[in-house]
């Protein structure tokens, strides 16, 4: 059976990560979603997205497809109803589709005629960006379970202080010394060819994804993950990093997400409670006001390629596009549109091209190449949210 992930009614509501990946490729825990579906089912599983982004992410369809809502994640009872799914049967939660059957040769869905099996059990279910670190301490627990089953950590370095040490997973190549982990609260995952220097503490859950650094002195709580190769130092809790991302100085992060290929500058410091202790709100594309999050904390959402530079201060619920710089003195406003440079004093047009250098020179240093499909997505991402730029001119 051939397994596809598709967007689904959420994609607009998990934007702005969702201007440069499928929602497939969203990080929550450990792995990404696709990643966690790969693993339960054991097939390698492609994406139907937008248009712009097939030529980077392809689908591929065979003569019998099972569909997946890609905002829900796997848990062993929902795949065991996926794998039975049969000819004209989809899987619903209330009146939302999780999976269907379908055929190549089917030019229309109508899932109205399809049979229906209710499932009434319990699932994480990503469809805000707030989700995305507010469900990750659950997500987190759950892949730590999947990765570490029936495997064992690499011993843990002598001179580490550990709290709960049998919920403290170590893959090859990492090295530690002199730091604290208390996974009292949490699971600790330490992935391979990572280094976090002396002198750090950490509370769980946490973890620190393949090729990931932690700097000297860092104080992370969980639940805190860090993808591929990103750079973490100073004050972090309740945040996710996608991968290839770097807060590395001193100032806190909260109860946020970065995408992929962002920067912190130095002294950089978000708020993620409101000094009146109110519900915070978040910018909201799909209604393109800010919405009501159920949150009191809440921090920042930087999509792929942004960064600001040192002493940067972000109020409390700030959403930050694709490919934005940003600096100066003051707080910025609360919604920076992708492809804005500037800060408190007023923003300008940061062109694509401009973009495109510094894209290159950034990935360049990770050995990886900013690629014509890259620039074709960005360029997209530039004409699609020109509206919210067009007080620049």
């Amino acid at each position: 059976m051939n397994y596809i992930l598709f967007d689904g009614p959420h994609r607009n509501n998990l934007l702005p990560f969702t201007y440069t990946r499928p929602v497939a490729d969203i990080r929550v825990g450990i792995l990404t979603i696709r990643q966690k579906w790969e693993s339960y089912l054991g097939y390698t599983i492609t994406s139907v997205t937008e248009d712009y982004l097939a030529d980077k992410y392809p689908m591929v369809e065979f003569e019998e497809n099972i569909m997946i809502n890609a905002s829900y994640l796997p848990n062993p009872e929902l795949v065991a109803l996926i794998k039975g799914l049969e000819e004209n049967q989809a899987i619903f939660s209330n009146e939302d589709v999780i999976a269907f059957y379908a055929k190549e040769s089917q030019e229309d869905i109508d899932l109205n005629s399809y049979t229906a099996i209710e499932y009434s059990g319990k699932v994480i279910k990503i469809e805000h960006t707030w989700d995305i670190f507010s469900k990750n301490g659950e997500a987190l627990r759950e892949d730590f379970h999947l990765i570490t089953d029936n495997r064992k950590s690499q011993p843990i370095p002598s001179s580490v202080n550990t709290i709960q040490a049998s919920d403290i997973f170590i893959e090859p190549g990492a090295q530690l010394e002199f730091v604290t982990l208390n996974a009292t609260n949490g699971p600790i995952y330490i992935g391979k060819d990572t280094l976090i220097m002396e002198g750090t503490t950490i509370r769980g859950p946490f973890a620190l994804c393949e090729g990931g650094i932690v700097k000297m002195g860092a104080r992370i709580y969980g639940p805190t993950t860090a993808g591929p190769y990103c750079k973490l130092g100073g004050e972090i809790n309740n945040s996710v990093l996608f991968g290839y991302s770097n807060k590395g100085h001193a100032g806190f992060l909260g109860n946020s997400v970065l995408g992929e290929w962002c920067n912190m500058g130095a002294d950089t410091n978000t708020s993620n409670l409101k000094n009146n202790y109110t519900e915070v709100r978040l910018w909201d594309y799909e209604s393109e006001g800010f919405a009501k999050t159920g949150l009191q904390f809440c921090g920042l959402m930087m999509g792929d390629h942004s960064k600001c530079g040192i002493n940067t201060m972000f109020n409390t619920g700030t959403v930050i596009g694709v490919s934005a710089n940003v600096f100066g003195s003051g707080y910025p406003r609360n919604f920076i549109p992708s492809f804005s440079w500037g800060g408190h004093g007023g923003f300008n047009i940061y062109r694509p091209n401009k973009a495109a250098e510094t894209n290159s020179l950034v990935m360049k240093r990770r050995n990886m190449e900013f690629s014509a499909q890259d620039e074709a997505i960005l360029n997209h991402v530039f004409e699609q949210t020109k509206k919210y730029r067009s007080h620049y001119e």
